[in-house]
This record gives C-alpha cells, structure tokens and sequence, in this order.
C-alpha cells in the first residue's frame, strides 16, 4: 500500500503582521501548528524563512523540506507550555559541558584538547563571567553553584523560539558553552561544530571513518546549522 501524501491546496503564500506577531497564510488563511496554536512568529525574518518552506512546496507537501516550520512548531506547541523546563534541562548540560571533561591518555590528544578547546572556556570567563572546572576522566565531577546560576540565568533569559534552537545547539555538541559561543558569534559556526567533534576527528585519524559515522555526523551536522539559522531568524527585528 502507498503511503498517503498530503497534497499543496493552496496557491498563494503571504506574512502578515497583527499584534507585533507575523502570521503565515495561504490563501488568506491562516497557518496553525500541529497542536492548532496559531503559527505566530516574532520577527519578520522567521516568518519569511517559513513563509519560502510552504511556497517551495511542489504537488506534495515533504515536511522534511520544511525545517523552519519544524522549529516553529517546536516552539510553539512544546517549548512555550513548559519553557522553565525545557530551559532547565538545557542548562543542566552546563554541569557536565563536554569541554570540561579531558582526555587523561594518549598525549597528543591531550595537548589537542588543551590547545582547541581551552580558548573557548577563556572566551566564556570574558562573555559570560563564568569559569569552568576542567576534569580529567569522565567521572562527573560538578561545576561550582554560582558558575551553574549563571549559565541557567542566561538560559532562562532567551526567548521560546531561540531556545528552542539553543536546545539544539546545546544538546547537539554536548556543550552549554559551545552553544553560547555559537550564538554570540565567538568563531565562525562550522568550527565551533569541529570543536564538538574534536574526540570522533581524533578517532577517525588514527582508525579511518565508517561510512554510516560519517552519515550520522552529516546529519547532525546539518541539523546544528540550521538550529543557528533558526536562533539568528528568531533573534532579528532588522526587518521586522
């Protein structure tokens, strides 16, 4: 049996704005999240990104073409009924932050840790006040209280939409700092994922890259650039 595709119904794609939201129509109505919310965006830009995912739209609707609308969705309908939540899980990564967990053998990956990532726990003790206790081993070792107030403030303080693309940089690099360096623009997007990767990069030099790893990392890869696109969109009001 055939799976059951939904077809495009509409011919017309348009923003409108109502309240200091933006709305995405088609035809004149409405767009709504699977959960019936209203589709309400904060800027402009988000509303246009979802906007241009249901105008490319050919016969058949592909929901895995629709990223923006994904997110939005998320937002919406599992992100704002229990922001606190979510916010906290996001932060609670700040305590064990794939950063501050070293490798204490062979040495040369040791000295790699040392040399990449140090220079983002310098960037975060400058840009977000906080510094982390750095480990050796993988035994958890927590992070200081205030250290973890202050990250989960910093949380607490984004907007729904944007966490729930944080919520995706976060969990993506196992890193609450990487995340925030990502969003604050520390270094370009691409290497602060190589970052993340530092471990899996060192493994596949000294063993050679499987193929399905090296599917799963492209998708996670993409999935953390979008979830940047997505936190920039939310973020601008420069045309909207």
């Amino acid at each position: 049996m055939s799976e059951w595709k939904r077809k495009r119904f509409w011919k017309s794609v348009a923003v409108t704005e109502e309240d200091g939201a933006f709305l995405v129509e088609l035809d004149g109505r409405r767009v709504r999240t699977p959960a019936k919310a209203p589709l309400a965006l904060p800027t402009r830009a988000l509303a246009d990104a979802v906007a241009a995912e249901w105008d490319a739209q050919q016969d058949e609707i592909d929901p895995r073409l629709m990223p923006f609308t994904r997110s939005a969705n998320a937002a919406i309908d599992k992100v704002v009924p229990q922001f606190s939540e979510v916010a906290d899980i996001v932060a609670a990564y700040g305590d064990s932050d794939l950063l501050c967990y070293r490798a204490e053998h062979p040495q040369g990956l040791v000295d790699r840790q040392a040399a990449q990532w140090d220079p983002a726990l310098e960037w975060a003790a400058t840009a977000l006040g906080v510094r982390m206790a750095v480990h050796r081993g993988v035994i958890h070792c927590p992070q200081d209280r205030d250290v973890i107030a202050r990250l989960s403030a910093r949380v607490h303080a984004l907007t729904p939409f944007q966490l729930a693309a944080f919520h995706d940089l976060t969990s993506l690099t196992g890193s609450l700092i990487l995340g925030f360096a990502t969003v604050e623009g520390w270094r370009d997007p691409d290497a602060i994922w190589t970052l993340s990767r530092l471990d899996e990069i060192w493994q596949q030099e000294k063993w050679g890259e499987d193929q399905e790893a090296r599917a799963v990392a492209e998708a996670k890869h993409e999935a953390f650039m979008h979830a940047k696109r997505f936190f920039d969109a939310a973020t601008s009001r420069a045309s909207g």
